[in-house]
C-alpha cells in the first residue's frame, strides 16, 4: 500500500489546501487572457516573475501572467538549486542581504516544505590546496558565527567544528593525507524548476492567468503610458489590456526596457554559473562539500541529489547568445580538476551524465569581476509605467515579489497588504517531512515532489494501473507524473516533462533519451498531438541533447 502524505488544516493555511486537482487547461487559460483586462500583466515565468503574480493575485488585483517558454525554462531552472543566506555576502561586507536572505529561507522551509530542505554543508581544512588552510580556518569560523547570529539559527542548526574522522565520514575519498579538520553549516536546496513552477500553480489558485509559450512582441500605449502588451500564443497575436506591466524577464530585461523607452540604457551584465552531474558511487558525499578550483580565487559545491552528485560554481562573465548557454568542454574540465584534486575520484569526462549552464542577471557595470558583484535586487519604474525588476537571487524572490507589487500599487493608486510571507505553497500546507520520507518508495518519491498533493498523481493509478510504472526502466519518474503534468501543469512538450516537470535531463541526460518517445506518446494522448507533432517535439529533444553534448564533450562552439 502507498501511503502519501496526509492533508492537516489549520486556519491560516486552508486558502492553499485544495481537495480537488488544480487543472490547468492552456485553451481555458488563453481565453481568461483574451477575456478580459487586468490590473496586473506579468511578463517573465522565472521564479521572481511567478512570485509577483502570486503576490498580487493575493492582494485582491486580478493577474496575468506570461512566459515566452516554458515556467522555469531560463535562469530559474539552472541555479545552484541552494535556498540561502550567502557567506560570501558576509566576506563582501553585505550583511542587510545575508539577514534578509536568511529570512526569506526560513519561510521558504516553512510555506514549501516539501521542496526546501535542510542541506549540510561542509568545509574541509586542509594544509595545501583548499578552501584556506589552518591558519585562516580561525577567521572563517568567525564569519560562520556571523552567519548563524544573522539569522541562521533560524535553521535549527549552528555550525561546529568537525574532526578528521568525521570529515572522512561524510566525504570517504577527501584526501586525508592534507586534511585537518573542518567546518559544518547548515543552508537549504530545492528542485528550483519545480519550486517555480508551484509558485505559479499557487498563483492561479488563487486566480491569476498563468500561461506558457506566450511571446510579448510589443507593449500597448494609452497617453504616453504602458498598458498592457500584444502577445503572440500558438501563432496569434493578442492584445492584453492592464492597468500596470511589470518586467521580471531576467537577462532579457534590457529589451522589454528598451520597448517602453528607447533610449534605455543596457545596465543588465550575464553571470554564467555551470553545473556538471556525475553519479554519487564515483564522488560519495553527504550533503554538500565545498572544494577549490585549482588556480581560480573561487570555490566548487559537491551536493548529492539522490544517486548523483551536481558539481558545480559560479559567476564568469558571458557575452554570447542569451538563448543558448551550455557548459563548454573547458568548464566541464576545471570542475573536475577541482574534484580530483580535492577527493581521490580520477573523475573522467566519461563520468558526466549531465550538465546544466545558466545566466545571472547581475545589475552593474563591466568593471570588477562578477564574483564581486552584489546580489541585490532593483525595482525601478519608467517614466512610461513600466515596472522593471532586476538582479537579486532565488532565495529572496518571495521579497522581491512583494517589493515589486508594491511599486505597482503605486502606478495603480492603490493600496493592499502583502499576504505572502506566511502564505503555504500548493502541497506545502500540513505537510510532514519526517513521515513522508518514513514512508519511502513511490509515496516518498512522491510527496518530495507534489507534498500533500501528491495524492492526486496517485489517484491516476486508479485511472490507468500502468501510470504507476517508471516512465522508462531504469528512471526514478512515472508515467503518472508526465499525465500530471499535461493536465495540472501546462507541460506542452516533451522537453518541458524532461527537463523542468521532471529532472531526467539534467540528472539522467541520455536515459531521458531513451525515455522521450515514451514521453510524446503520454503527452500526445493527453493533449491531442499529431503524430508528426510528437515525432517533430521527440526530433527536436534528441537534438538538443545532442548539442548539449557535442558542446561539452568536444569542445565545440
Amino acid at each position: 500500500m502507498i501511503r502519501l502524505p496526509e492533508r492537516k488544516a489549520r486556519s491560516e493555511t486552508k486558502n492553499a489546501i485544495r481537495r480537488t486537482p488544480l487543472r490547468l487547461d492552456r485553451r481555458e487559460q488563453l481565453d481568461r487572457l483574451t477575456s478580459r483586462p487586468v490590473d496586473v500583466l506579468v511578463v517573465g515565468g522565472g521564479v521572481t516573475g511567478c512570485y509577483t503574480a502570486l503576490d498580487a493575485a493575493t492582494r485582491g488585483l486580478s493577474v496575468a501572467l506570461v512566459e515566452r517558454d516554458d515556467f522555469a525554462s531560463g535562469t530559474s531552472s539552472k541555479s545552484s538549486k541552494m535556498v540561502h543566506g550567502g557567506l560570501r555576502y558576509i566576506e563582501q561586507g553585505n550583511l542587510p542581504l545575508v539577514r534578509r536572505s536568511l529570512l526569506e529561507r526560513q519561510r521558504f522551509r516553512r510555506n514549501a516544505p516539501h521542496l526546501v530542505q535542510r542541506l549540510p554543508f561542509v568545509f574541509p581544512v586542509l594544509t595545501q590546496d583548499g578552501v584556506f588552510d589552518a591558519r585562516i580556518a580561525k577567521a572563517f569560523e568567525g564569519l560562520l558565527w556571523t552567519y548563524d547570529l544573522a539569522g541562521g539559527w533560524r535553521i535549527g542548526r549552528l555550525h561546529r567544528r568537525l574532526t578528521v574522522p568525521e570529515v572522512l565520514v561524510r566525504a570517504p575519498r577527501l584526501r586525508a593525507d592534507r586534511l585537518r579538520g573542518g567546518l559544518l553549516y547548515y543552508d537549504s536546496r530545492t528542485d528550483d524548476a519545480r519550486l517555480t513552477l508551484t509558485i505559479a500553480r499557487t498563483a492561479a489558485h488563487f486566480g491569476a492567468t498563468v500561461l506558457n509559450g506566450a511571446t510579448c512582441r510589443a507593449l500597448i500605449r494609452e497617453g504616453g503610458r504602458v498598458r498592457g502588451a500584444t502577445v503572440e500564443v500558438d501563432g496569434r497575436d493578442v492584445d492584453v489590456r492592464a492597468g500596470v506591466v511589470i518586467n521580471a524577464t531576467g537577462v532579457w530585461s534590457d529589451t522589454l526596457d528598451g520597448l517602453s523607452d528607447p533610449g534605455h540604457r543596457p545596465r543588465i551584465r550575464p553571470a554564467k554559473g555551470v553545473h556538471i552531474i556525475v553519479p554519487w558511487t564515483r564522488l560519495p558525499v553527504d550533503g554538500t562539500v565545498t572544494v577549490p578550483i585549482p588556480g581560480r580565487a573561487r570555490r566548487a559545491t559537491c551536493t548529492r541529489w539522490g544517486d548523483v552528485v551536481v558539481v558545480g560554481t559560479t559567476d564568469t562573465d558571458y557575452d554570447g547568445s542569451l538563448d543558448e548557454v551550455l557548459c563548454t568542454r573547458e568548464e566541464m574540465e576545471y570542475l573536475l580538476d577541482g574534484a580530483n584534486t580535492a577527493f581521490d575520484a580520477d573523475l573522467a569526462p566519461a563520468d558526466v551524465v549531465g550538465s546544466m549552464a545558466g545566466l545571472r542577471p547581475l545589475v552593474g557595470g563591466k568593471e570588477g569581476a562578477t564574483l564581486d558583484m552584489s546580489r541585490d535586487h532593483r525595482v525601478s519604474t519608467d517614466a512610461h509605467g513600466l515596472v522593471t525588476v532586476t538582479g537579486g537571487k532565488l532565495t529572496t524572490s518571495r521579497h522581491m515579489g512583494e517589493l515589486v507589487v508594491d511599486e505597482a500599487l503605486k502606478v495603480l493608486g492603490r493600496r493592499a497588504g502583502c499576504r505572502t510571507a506566511r502564505l503555504p505553497l500548493l502541497g506545502g500546507a500540513g505537510y510532514d517531512a519526517e513521515a513522508t520520507s518514513a514512508t519511502g518508495g513511490v509515496g516518498a518519491h512522491l510527496g518530495e515532489r507534489y507534498g500533500t498533493e501528491a495524492r492526486f498523481v496517485a489517484d491516476l493509478f486508479a485511472e490507468d494501473p500502468s501510470l504507476i510504472e517508471p516512465i522508462i526502466e531504469g528512471a526514478g519518474h512515472l508515467r503518472a507524473e508526465v499525465v500530471y503534468a499535461a493536465r495540472c501543469e501546462l507541460a506542452r512538450t516533451v522537453d518541458d516533462v524532461l527537463s523542468r516537470r521532471t529532472r531526467m535531463r539534467l540528472f539522467a541526460r541520455d536515459l531521458s533519451v531513451k525515455a522521450a518517445p515514451e514521453v510524446g506518446r503520454l503527452l500526445q494522448r493527453e493533449l491531442g498531438l499529431s503524430d508528426e507533432e510528437v515525432a517533430r517535439q521527440v526530433d527536436d529533444y534528441v537534438s538538443g541533447v545532442e548539442r548539449e553534448k557535442t558542446v561539452l564533450m568536444e569542445g565545440l562552439s
